[in-house]
């Protein structure tokens, strides 16, 4: 996009997914003419449309006329009508990774990326840095519960970016400090083998510059190797662990569930002073991947000068970003909580969170798979995912962009698993009665999905109001 130039006309084909969403309000706030299109209308496009961009539902060759450049989203190709058109045209094509460098230029980037917890961990990094008294820009692949919104231009000096390892689009970015959450196997429609996103996330970390910073989960046994790999050829790796009796330069300590369902802790390395103390924290969510998350955005944020104690304070009032643990009810002793948890890794960390949260209750989880290539390649994992949880529902296979594949399904899943009660519901009204015939308080529903079943905990809250 080296060419391009703000008032000129962007296209987003794509433009209600997290990614492109985000984009575009970025665009916007630098002063592009945004337009877009996508095959239906969401919260993020009617955001979009009320602060000035052109929204298209469907899509249509006419819709890019006038357009300078067309940004478009990993799934689409070719073929698709608006793709030809300005093939046709003249008009240059870009994907993510083409253009996030120049939406970020002259910005301090910091980059966080991970197989689990980029979300919320640029969340907590953008909450801390504004707490802090600056202005960041960023963009998110949620919601902020902070700002409302997954994107923003910022006049600060950082720009906080999540660095989504899909299509590489992280490849694409020019990192000033970049943090490693994990780094598990995932998306095997794209990388076809785990050494494959691995050496993917190697080349991540490379992209950062001598001057700059490596942050990385040392808890996490693939990102530390790559941690050690990378401290051959840097001065200092930032890694950090949780309770760890080894010599980390970043550490939490005794993180236990609070009163008021989050967590507290303490961490060092962050005073540089003579027996500097270990620095209290008050997280307001729970789970120790989310003492991990908020340990790498402490990080992150010191490195960004702000100050530690302003830092942890700023933890405090964290608000999670949507779909990240969020209760939406708790009614007679009944919690709905929807959770975008669609691989093994993740679903392990929210059924454990949900076990310190609610020692007491019984958990339901409820989750729908989410891609055919995603379940056939992480079977085995997925089978044993669900240890924590008392009672498994799993509805059919969100196919998203894919065919289905033979042998790949929910009810073959589901009888594979050594788990005393899962069952296959494969509608979401056979989910919904399943709850309502079987959730007996005290108890947790934990529904998780990437693609549509938050409708499920939607459709169970209206029977029970229904029944009030």
């Amino acid at each position: 996009m080296a060419k391009i130039h703000p008032p000129q006309h962007i296209h987003l084909v794509g433009i209600g997914g997290s990614g492109l969403s985000a984009i575009a309000r970025v665009l916007l706030g630098q002063g592009y003419r945004v337009s877009g299109s996508d095959r239906a209308a969401n919260v993020l496009t009617e955001a979009l449309a009320r602060d000035g961009a052109a929204v298209y539902t469907g899509h249509d060759a006419r819709y890019i006329a006038g357009a300078d450049a067309l940004i478009i989203t990993s799934a689409v190709n070719e073929s698709h009508v608006e793709v030809a058109a300005a093939r046709a045209a003249g008009v240059p094509i870009y994907r993510r990774q083409d253009i996030m460098a120049d939406l970020m230029e002259g910005r301090m980037v910091i980059a966080v990326a991970g197989t689990k917890g980029k979300t919320t961990t640029t969340s907590m990094i953008v909450h801390i840095l504004r707490m802090c008294g600056q202005d960041p820009g960023y963009i998110v692949g949620g919601v902020m519960g902070s700002t409302g919104t997954n994107a923003g231009v910022g006049k600060g000096d950082y720009f906080v970016v999540e660095a989504d390892e899909y299509d590489n689009m992280f490849l694409g970015l020019k990192p000033d400090i970049a943090v490693i959450t994990n780094i598990e196997w995932d998306h095997p429609d794209f990388f076809r083998t785990p050494e494959a996103m691995v050496e993917a996330f190697q080349a991540f970390a490379d992209l950062v510059p001598a001057a700059g910073a490596l942050v990385v989960n040392a808890d996490d046994p693939t990102a530390n190797r790559l941690a050690k790999q990378q401290e051959q050829v840097r001065e200092i790796v930032h890694r950090y662990r949780v309770n760890s009796t080894n010599d980390y330069l970043y550490r939490a300590y005794n993180p236990e569930p609070d009163a008021n369902g989050g967590m507290t802790f303490a961490v060092s390395g962050f005073l540089r002073e003579p027996h500097a103390p270990r620095l209290p924290v008050r997280l307001p969510v729970p789970g120790m991947h989310n003492v991990q998350n908020a340990l790498a955005a402490l990080v992150a944020s010191s490195l960004a000068n702000c100050s530690p104690r302003d830092a942890a304070k700023a933890l405090e009032s964290f608000v999670p970003p949507a779909r990240r643990f969020e209760v939406r009810a708790d009614v007679n002793g009944v919690a709905v909580i929807d959770d975008y948890a669609h691989n093994p890794m993740s679903i392990r960390a929210v059924l454990e969170a949900a076990r310190r949260r609610y020692p007491a209750r019984a958990i339901w989880a409820v989750w729908q798979p989410h891609t055919y290539s995603r379940t056939q390649a992480l079977w085995d994992d997925f089978k044993t995912a669900f240890a924590l949880a008392d009672h498994v529902l799993v509805t059919d296979i969100y196919a998203a962009r894919e065919q289905p594949v033979e042998g790949v399904n929910s009810a073959a899943l589901v009888a594979a698993m050594p788990h005393p009660d899962a069952r296959h519901t494969p509608a979401f009204s056979e989910a919904v009665n399943a709850l309502r015939e079987g959730v007996q308080p005290p108890a947790a529903i934990i529904i998780m999905s990437a693609g549509d079943a938050p409708q499920i905990g939607v459709d169970y809250l209206k029977g029970l109001e229904a029944r009030r």
